[in-house]
């Protein structure tokens, strides 16, 4: 009965996966809130039990199915970044200034107040941590209502991007990476105790030697098919020029599984492939190819995944919801995320040459837009398999909560303040 189920709900899901995006793209509706939606009637219905909705049950299976619709995803962003990013020059480093300000400064901000506020609740000071790590990260998966479209190809000028949306993707396609450190804390804080006994090598290892390898993996392997399919000498080999965009499911798993078999962070490793990839031939039709299949295949994965979650909604999944959950996240959503935004977007006197600024209208609008989402579900289910202490009922229900929240905040904002946004912006060009 359960694998009928589940061939029911993706059925579903890939017959809502064609045909909403056309069906709401005039109103203020996101896919996503209709998906959470239906899940949440059907789990009202008297439907047989069978699909896998326990959390503790099914910590596996939400863990690696959640992993693999992150990737789909950082693979999709990144190809669809125009932005030149090269790790040998500094010069493209500038362009990217909001999105490291975003990571440098908001992230941690971000995680430390939620922190903060899981312990005031009273949660153990580990739990507390991987509540303020899970939840900080914005999210790759839900957030296409107020990033990039995909890759400029062809003809057009790939440099000309909206900084609101060009810095929303670039943040979520690094952060679900960068997450990864400050969930090591709360998996280390839980198996070894005290900071004192791992401190340095949360900083040497999990901190600076897994973000280096992830991102070297992945550029390398990038740069490497990126030769192959563009400049082999063997025809055979060179698949842009007969458009055979699966090539971008192969370059995510590869990276992916390079960058986690070296000890890097396979997130990293996947962004980074796609944005090395991007840098070859830039203006080539197959980068446009590849993105949709990737887009295609986060959309169906990304349906599923909301349409099972809004049935584990209304089947438990909320039991342990209280005035603190829903405190936190909404409090994350509407203040703290907002305030960390602009905190790390504030200008600064004395801006080098070459970084690009925001005006007040897109700090306010990129600060805002912190979509939370799948990325959230993985990290909650990786440290509970790492111990079985960090598996609490409350913070699955927590992070449900906030991410329907701002499935539904976001949902409903982000195409109308969008759209004011960019009339504004080309109105003062």
């Amino acid at each position: 009965m359960t694998a009928d189920l589940v061939y029911v709900v993706a059925g579903a899901s890939l017959l809502l996966a064609i045909v909403l995006p056309d069906l709401l793209h005039r109103w203020a509706i996101s896919a996503p809130m209709v998906l959470v939606g239906v899940g949440m009637l059907i789990g009202l219905t008297p439907l047989p039990d069978g699909l896998p909705l326990d959390p503790h049950a099914n910590r596996a299976a939400i863990e690696h199915t959640t992993e693999v619709v992150v990737i789909v995803a950082l693979m999709g962003v990144g190809l669809a970044l125009d932005r030149p990013l090269v790790l040998r020059d500094r010069a493209t480093w500038g362009t990217w200034s909001p999105t490291w300000r975003l990571l440098v400064i908001g992230m941690p901000v971000t995680i430390a107040v939620v922190a903060v506020l899981g312990w005031a609740a009273g949660l153990a000071p580990a739990v507390a941590i991987l509540l303020g790590a899970a939840l900080a990260p914005t999210d790759p998966v839900l957030a296409s209502d107020v990033q990039v479209a995909g890759p400029q190809t062809g003809d057009r000028d790939v440099d000309e991007v909206d900084e609101v949306r060009f810095t929303l993707t670039s943040e979520a396609g690094l952060n679900d990476g960068l997450a990864f450190p400050f969930v090591y804390v709360a998996i280390l804080l839980a198996t070894e105790g005290a900071v004192s006994g791992w401190a340095l090598e949360w900083v040497g290892f999990y901190v600076v030697a897994k973000v280096v390898i992830g991102v070297f993996a992945g550029a390398l392997v990038g740069k490497a098919l990126a030769y192959v399919a563009f400049r082999s000498s063997n025809r055979a080999l060179r698949v842009a020029e007969r458009g055979e965009s699966l090539l971008a499911l192969a370059a995510l798993i590869a990276s992916y599984g390079v960058g986690e078999v070296l000890g890097g962070y396979g997130f990293l490793s996947v962004f980074f492939c796609a944005i090395s990839f991007r840098s070859a031939e830039r203006s080539h039709d197959y980068h446009a190819a590849m993105h949709e299949v990737a887009e295609r295949l986060e959309r169906l994965l990304t349906l599923f995944v909301l349409l099972v979650l809004g049935i584990a909604l209304t089947r438990g999944l909320l039991e342990a919801l209280d005035w603190r959950g829903i405190a936190i996240g909404l409090a994350l959503i509407l203040v703290v995320r907002p305030a960390a935004g602009i905190l790390a977007l504030a200008p600064w006197p004395g801006r080098q040459h070459g970084e690009t600024a925001l005006t007040r209208h897109q700090r306010w609008a990129a600060a805002f837009f912190g979509v939370r989402g799948i990325g959230s579900l993985y990290y909650v289910a990786y440290a509970a398999g790492e111990d079985a202490s960090l598996a609490d009922d409350w913070l699955w229900s927590t992070i449900a909560f906030t991410v329907v929240a701002s499935v539904l905040i976001h949902g409903i904002l982000a195409t109308p303040v969008m759209t004011w946004i960019e009339e504004r912006t080309s109105h003062h060009r």
